[in-house]
């Protein structure tokens, strides 16, 4: 495989995995019910989150940068919708 193809694949997973956060986020959104969600579960995912976001930087790796960049951003928006309708 080239350079290109493998950073392809990568950003092909990347949007995969980044955006099957969006129907809970939608889900959430429409009916401010979090009561399924575990708060537990969505901190130690935004914690590995936010190391691979790291490790993404310091290898300045364009797909594992904005996967979890825009990743956090959800799963922190369902984090704080869950402790605003405990």
């Amino acid at each position: 495989m080239t350079d290109f193809q493998i950073e392809l694949l990568g950003l092909c997973a990347a949007f995969l995995t980044t955006f099957g956060f969006l129907p809970q986020a939608i889900k959430i959104f429409k009916t401010k019910d979090t009561s399924g969600i575990s708060l537990s579960m969505y901190v130690a995912l935004i914690t590995g989150v936010t190391l691979w976001l790291a490790y993404g930087i310091l290898l300045e790796r364009p797909a594992i940068i904005l996967a979890n960049a825009v990743s956090m951003l959800f799963q922190l928006w369902i984090i704080v919708m869950k402790l605003k309708h405990r």
